[in-house]
């Protein structure tokens, strides 16, 4: 069993959660996190948009062939693809980076209150 599904102990049904939830490091959490998702989920929506209005109103662009059959509008295609792996690959460099540290302390400091609880119940 994790550590999440054995619960905490402490002050009442979720009060070691709200605590975290409202500690300086969780709000520092949650905006480095928002830092990378908003924008970069902003970015593809537009890009993918572009796509989408390309492919309804500019045929002729579109269709441009770059190489055999092979057209701007499979380009672009393949390109959302590629762009999804390169936002897959950027975020977990970023993760690793910036939020891994601060969620690793976090977790280290709700597990060490909850190891003190269990021995303090224990004596």
């Amino acid at each position: 069993m994790s550590t999440t599904e054995q619960g905490l102990t402490g002050s009442g049904p979720g009060g070691d959660w709200k605590k975290v939830q409202a500690s300086p490091e969780f709000a520092q959490l949650r905006r480095r996190l928002r830092t990378f998702v908003f924008p970069m989920t902003a970015l593809f929506l537009a890009w993918y948009l572009v796509y989408v209005l390309l492919a309804d109103y500019a045929h002729a662009f579109m269709a441009t062939k770059i190489a055999g059959n092979f057209n701007v509008g499979l380009l672009i295609g393949l390109l959302q693809f590629v762009s999804t792996f390169l936002i897959t690959w950027l975020y977990v460099r970023y993760a690793n980076r910036r939020l891994d540290p601060i969620s690793d302390k976090i977790r280290d400091e709700v597990e060490s209150e909850k190891l003190e609880t269990v021995e303090g119940d224990a004596e």
